[in-house]
Formats: structure tokens, sequence, C-alpha cells
């Protein structure tokens, strides 16, 4: 399925639906109508219908760091001029990366590489990069701890209620985890296979997961459960955040003195335009993807938000363009 997020597609009610699965994507349908002031059969038929016009998508998300299914190297890539499309297009259709977009500022893409361990990283990025012919430069940036991440991000069109009530209780903010020194948990065979389903589709129901993975019910709901229950699998809603009232979309690259790095992270995390901050290495050691309303919304945020950070060296800012892949996903945008 290919998202497609053309102007004028949702109103009101579908931007309520989708801030209430942002918060929750497989939250019942019961709790969603509740909160957005309509019937549980209003609700599933508008999701439906925004599904099927690929508006958005619910999937199943894994915290690879509490887990041995890989890490993560965000990548900063630099193209040969005018080929920057191109080098996004090969990226794009890479099994190996999760995350594309291409950006204004000192780099033309920003791509979130996916590797079992170093060897598997060193091959993706030295010996089988894509488009490596298109490509000028690279900077990897591994980031080594998440501040908050998309699971938790509340768009802010329901009322704080919404999230108590939504939200796993499970999902507390990385920012608060105890377990960060714990060696992360290999998955069993069982639980792998349902976060491969998940990652597809995260509001597949527990009848059908078992049906399709040959395991009875109460097998599948129980290791749905303990996954939820570490932390391990989070849900997210995938849209263009121009869909739901944020016009600007951007990464902050700074750099902060190592000793207030944990305060500011936990300050810049607090901000409601923040979906995903990390503390990474090299040059820049705090890293976030963000959305504000609109562009102009940029100068205050740079004065007042950045500015304020402790620690604070130096910053860069990366306007997103388009982005062409969310989480596995490929975003296409129509007019």
């Amino acid at each position: 399925m290919t998202c497609r997020a053309p102007e004028g597609t949702v109103d009101e009610l579908d931007r309520r639906i989708i801030a209430a699965l942002q918060l929750n994507g497989r939250a019942p349908w019961s709790a969603v109508a509740r909160w957005v002031d309509a019937s549980e059969t209003t609700a599933q038929r508008r999701y439906r219908a925004l599904r099927e016009r690929g508006v958005l998508r619910v999937v199943g998300t894994l915290e690879l760091d509490r887990t041995r299914e890989g890490s993560s190297m965000l990548v900063r890539v630099q193209a040969r001029p005018g080929r920057g499309l191109d080098v996004a297009d090969r990226l794009t259709a890479s099994p190996d990366v999760r995350f594309v977009a291409v950006v204004t500022g000192a780099a033309d893409l920003i791509v979130d590489f996916v590797a079992r361990d170093n060897d598997e990283m060193m091959r993706m990025l030295f010996t089988d990069l894509p488009a490596a012919d298109l490509i000028t430069s690279t900077e990897a940036v591994p980031v080594i701890r998440a501040f908050t991440s998309a699971s938790m991000w509340d768009t802010g069109l329901l009322p704080p209620e919404a999230a108590a009530d939504l939200r796993p209780s499970s999902l507390a903010s990385s920012c608060d985890r105890a377990d960060w020194d714990a060696a992360p948990q290999a998955l069993n065979s069982l639980e792998q296979d349902v976060v491969a389903a998940l990652k597809q589709d995260g509001r597949t129901q527990v009848s059908t997961l078992a049906r399709t993975l040959g395991h009875t019910e109460s097998g599948v709901a129980r290791a749905m459960d303990r996954l939820i229950a570490r932390g391990v699998l989070q849900f997210r809603t995938l849209v263009e955040p121009a869909l739901i009232g944020y016009d600007a979309e951007f990464m902050v690259w700074l750099s902060i003195e190592p000793d207030r790095l944990d305060a500011a992270g936990r300050q810049l995390a607090r901000h409601s335009g923040t979906k995903f901050l990390g503390a990474a290495t090299g040059r820049f050691n705090l890293v976030g993807h963000m959305v504000l309303p609109s562009r102009a919304d940029l100068f205050r945020y740079t004065s007042d938000v950045i500015g304020a950070l402790p620690g604070l060296i130096a910053s860069d800012v990366t306007l997103h363009l388009v982005t062409m892949k969310y989480s596995w996903h490929r975003m296409t945008r129509t007019a």
C-alpha cells in the first residue's frame, strides 16, 4: 500500500480520528468514538475510507534498543547537483532503509539505515550503498538513546485527557525509562512473526494474526501483550503532517555541551512539536524530528526554543521538502 496525501482530503472528524489513533494505533473503536464525538460505526467507516485512499496507515514499530533485532544509523547525504531525487528514489527502494526525507540545508537527504550488526552496517554504508555513484558525501550519526519517539507524539488535536485514556500504560516517556542499562532481549520466533505482521497493518485483529501465522489466538495474544508490556512493540499512525495542520516538518541537529546533554534533551522532548528526539555521537549529539504549523513559526522556534536550550554550542536545521519513506513505508504525494 502507498500512502497518498492530496490536499483537502480530510475534514475535522477525520483529523480527530487520526489524532486518536496517533495516541494509540490499536485503541478500541469505542474509546476512539468517545473522543472524536462520533459513533463507533462512523469512526470505523471513516478510518477504512482514509486507509483505502492511502491517507493514513497504522503500523506496529519495534524499539530496536530493547531487542537484538538491529540498530539504526541516521545518515546525512549530499548528492551530485540535480540528482537528489534520483538518490532518494533508490534509497527509498532499499529494504535496509526505514526513513528517507529530501531536505534543505547542509544535507540533501536524511536517511535511516537499520542493520543487525556492525558488519551489516558497513556493507550498507560502504560496500552496497544505493546510488553511491550519485552521492558526493555522507555523514553517519548513530543515535544512542531516545528521549522521545514518534509513538509518544501528541498532535494536540484532542484534549490532554485523551492521551491519559487512550495510551497504553506501558507507553512511558523514554526519558524516564529505568532499563537503559539492561541487556537487550532477543525475540522468539512467534514474537518476530507478530512484529512483522503488525508492521504491515497495526490494527490487524488477533484472530486474523493467529490464522495467518498458524498459531492459537491465546498464544498470539500473549506474545503481543508481552511485547507491548515491555515497551518493545509500539504503534504509530503514518500521515502527512500537513493534513493535520503541520506544514513545517524538519530535523534539528544540535551540538550540546556534554554535561548539559540530558537536561537539554529532556527540555526539548517536552516541546509540543517534537516527534522524535535522541542523543547521538559525533559533532551533533542531539538530533530531533519536529513539526510546526508553518515555516514562519521556525523563526520563534529557533530563537525561543533552540536558543533556550542549556549548553547549546551550535545548531543546524534541515527542512523537509518531501518525506519519501516513514517507518518502512513509502509515502507518495499527489497534487
